[in-house]
Formats: C-alpha cells, sequence, structure tokens
C-alpha cells in the first residue's frame, strides 16, 4: 500500500468519530497501530475494536494538560513509540454574533481546540526529538484562512491552529519531524449539528464542487501528510476545500 505505515503507533485525537473516525480507519488499514484519544472513552473503545493492528482507545480531554500527558504516557508504556500525532479534536462552537458570545463559551472554544493542539505538541515532541522522527498533523479549517461570519471563536481559533503549525514545523524542521496543517472546508459530520442550518448552506454556497466534503477524503490527505514519504514537506498548511480557497 502507499504510504505505508506498518510498524508504527498513531495517536488520533477525537478518533472516535467523524472525520477523526476516518483517520484512524485509514491509519490502521495502513499498518498503524492506532491510539484512539478521546473524552468519550467507550466510544473511543468500541471504534478501535473495529480496526485491525491492534487498534485501542486511550481517555483524553485535550483542554487539560495533565490528562494529555497521562494519555501520553499511557501509549508509550503499551506501544513504546509515538511516531504520528494527528490533532483532530476540536468543536465547533456556538453560531452567534459575536455580542451573543460569553467569556465561557468562547474560553472553550480555546481550550478544545487551541490549548489542545499546543499540550499534545508539546507532550510528544520530547520523544519524537529523542527518536529524531515523527509526523504532526493538525487539523485547522477553512473558517481559519477566510472566517466565518457568526463563528468568531471557532475562526480564530483554527487561524491559531495554522500558525502554530508554521511555527512547530519550522521549530523542529531539523530534527526528522514534519508538522503540516489541513483547512477542510465544511465536511458532512455530527460537528455540523451545532450549527444552524443556514450557516451550512453559506458554507456549503462557497464550494465551487457544490457539496461538503466527506470524512474519508480528509483521511486521505492525512495520510500523505502522517508518512515517511512526507520527508520534504513541513510547516505548510494543505487544503481540502473543493476549491473554496483562494491562498
Amino acid at each position: 500500500m502507499p504510504f505505508d505505515l506498518s510498524g508504527q503507533t498513531a495517536i488520533v485525537t477525537g478518533g472516535a468519530a467523524g472525520i477523526g473516525e476516518a483517520i484512524s480507519k485509514r491509519r490502521a488499514e495502513a499498518g498503524a497501530t492506532v491510539a484512539i484519544a478521546d473524552l468519550d472513552k467507550n466510544a473511543a473503545d468500541h471504534t478501535a475494536a473495529s480496526l485491525p493492528n491492534n487498534a485501542f482507545g486511550v481517555h483524553m480531554d485535550v483542554s487539560n494538560s495533565a490528562s494529555v500527558n497521562a494519555a501520553i504516557e499511557e501509549v508509550l508504556k503499551r506501544t513504546g513509540r509515538i511516531h504520528i500525532v494527528v490533532n483532530n479534536a476540536g468543536i465547533a462552537g456556538k453560531s452567534a454574533p459575536i455580542t451573543q458570545y460569553s467569556d465561557e463559551e468562547f474560553a472553550r472554544v480555546m481550550a478544545i481546540n487551541v490549548n489542545g493542539v499546543f499540550f499534545v505538541c508539546r507532550a510528544v515532541i520530547p520523544h519524537m526529538r529523542e527518536h529524531k522522527y515523527g509526523r504532526i498533523v493538525n487539523i485547522a479549517s477553512i473558517a481559519g484562512k477566510e472566517g466565518n461570519p457568526n463563528m468568531i471563536a471557532y475562526s480564530g481559533s483554527k487561524a491559531a491552529v495554522i500558525g502554530m503549525t508554521k511555527s512547530l514545523g519550522k521549530e523542529v524542521a531539523t530534527e526528522g519531524i514534519c508538522v503540516n496543517a489541513i483547512s477542510p472546508a465544511v465536511v458532512r459530520t455530527k460537528i455540523l449539528e451545532q450549527l444552524t442550518e443556514q450557516q451550512v448552506t453559506y458554507m456549503t454556497d462557497k464550494i465551487p464542487m457544490r457539496r461538503t466534503g466527506e470524512p474519508w477524503e480528509i483521511a486521505a490527505v492525512a495520510h500523505f501528510l502522517a508518512s515517511p514519504d512526507c520527508s520534504f514537506v513541513t510547516a505548510q498548511c494543505y487544503d481540502a476545500s473543493g476549491g473554496r480557497a483562494t491562498y
């Protein structure tokens, strides 16, 4: 299989459903042992049970650094190595004008979408540096480039993910570690249930292909970025937007 991942360990945050599940499935089918890190441990275990190569679930609250560190240690104890990390866990937050956003709601989106990526990357980088190899893939969003109205927290958080990706990718560029991001346009997952139909229509109408993306299409892009073949690509943001992205 192209982009073979045999013998590697991959962590996928928020890997129990949606894009994360599709990424986990593709990793496992390519030969990796996948640790599905999710706030819902039962869902993570359920998804892991359907995958080959000894996939397993692990509890992780990405907004809590202690939980992240404990989960990373658990994966290392079980597998001995972490080759790949996909920071997929995230929330859309509510669709509302800025004046209707509370401190708590804004902070919640940032805690999961931004702090979560920071906590996970900080926890795995020392291990990857030790072995002089690693692949980190951060799931951003086209909203982080263009901004969606009434989604100030989500748009801002995904812009931060893109910026962190470029910064970290350059920081570790000479250490065998590649860090990249993917910016999907709207993808048909349960996260859309957090938005109004009007918001979903607005986003879909801006896609030249005139449809939403599918989780497996994002997983296909992430597969290359997580593979050894991704050896001269780092600090980049790959669009999976059906033609929506303009830069």
